[in-house]
């Protein structure tokens, strides 16, 4: 049976660490998680909202305590988003393309093998971590190296040179990623998500009238993460000999791959220094000293959000509101919303 969700009737702040409430913008969507939950919530072609809502599985890593620790959790809720991000996109994927959920114009396509559409989003992971990799590790150090052919030898300026064409690159690759339409579009998605998680926290009822009140900014959002790692990065990667195996120059595609090695290697630290100061940054969000510690990672966010439309704003608190309803009653919301556009919920 196919019924409307209930929403903004849940009003008071979910108890335990608000922390540990986030998201992420997905095709046509966005994913929410609590503390146990996560919910998924997908415009389907059709105009539905398609909801799914599951309890977090202790996987091996979710198992190992230490990993939580300070200054290790970062690490850990890297890995973790990226284990959700790709359950989240396979069920996106269904949404998009099952036969039920097409547009009644259209003529209905058969859906791929979830084995198929499986490997294809793992796939799409793997490629998008290994073009990372390149883009923003690799081709900075090479780079870098090859400003020797200019004159500069000192092996720290050399570094020093690679971490800010680290930055260069990032915003560069955003900027550019954000002219395309399909991107715009998730990152409208991404505005949404902010602005619902900016309403939970502002402990007000989560309608749409709320949602558009709020920025589409927020200091523990993923991109605000990317740079304070490299800021932090630009701190402490300088400081790591240049040549650790060699110590000098040589062949330079030898030297740069020993190079990134060694940053995979500290990313970890980089990483856990990173996510204790964003944990800060949210509990402090109205410091003024924390709004400017981090202004450049929310100045970022600029590039990576676009202002979301009321549909889109709908999304994200369907998402929301699942796990909410989740964390506080244990009640799964695993449902089809009809329609392209749901009516204001009664907060009265």
């Amino acid at each position: 049976m196919v019924r409307p969700a209930k929403l903004g009737r849940i009003r008071p702040m979910p108890q335990g660490e608000y922390l540990q409430y986030g998201g992420q913008a997905i095709v046509e969507g966005v994913m929410m998680r609590s503390p146990k939950y996560f919910a998924v919530a997908c415009r389907a072609p059709n105009g539905a909202i398609v909801v799914q809502t599951e309890a977090l599985e202790k996987t091996w890593i979710g198992r190992q305590n230490w990993l939580k620790l300070p200054f290790l959790r970062g690490t850990f809720a890297l890995l973790d988003s990226m284990a959700l991000g790709i359950r989240s996109m396979r069920f996106a994927a269904n949404v998009q393309l099952d036969p039920v959920y097409a547009k009644p114009q259209e003529p209905a396509e058969k859906l791929p093998s979830k084995s198929i559409q499986n490997v294809t989003v793992a796939g799409a992971m793997i490629v998008g971590l290994g073009m990372g990799i390149l883009i923003f590790q690799y081709l900075p150090n090479l780079v870098a190296e090859m400003s020797r052919k200019a004159g500069v030898t000192n092996p720290t300026a050399i570094n020093y040179i690679a971490e800010v064409l680290k930055v260069i690159f990032f915003l560069g690759y955003i900027g550019l990623i954000g002219l395309m339409k399909e991107v715009k579009t998730l990152f409208q998605y991404h505005g949404a998500e902010h602005k619902a998680i900016n309403v939970l926290e502002a402990d007000e009822p989560l309608t749409s009238e709320n949602c558009r009140a709020q920025t589409r900014l927020h200091p523990r959002c993923g991109t605000s993460f990317a740079m304070i790692v490299l800021i932090v990065g630009f701190i402490l990667m300088p400081l790591v000999p240049r040549y650790p195996v060699t110590g000098g120059p040589g062949n330079p595609f030898v030297d740069v791959s020993v190079r990134v090695l060694v940053e995979l290697m500290i990313l970890p630290l980089v990483a856990g220094i990173s996510y204790e100061a964003l944990r800060v940054a949210g509990k402090f969000r109205n410091e003024r000293w924390v709004k400017a510690a981090f202004a450049p990672g929310l100045a970022s966010q600029y590039l990576t959000t676009r202002e979301p439309t009321d549909d889109q704003i709908e999304v994200a608190r369907v998402s929301l509101e699942a796990v909410v309803r989740a964390e506080a009653s244990g009640e799964l919301t695993n449902t089809v919303v009809s329609g392209p556009s749901l009516p204001e919920p009664q907060t009265g």
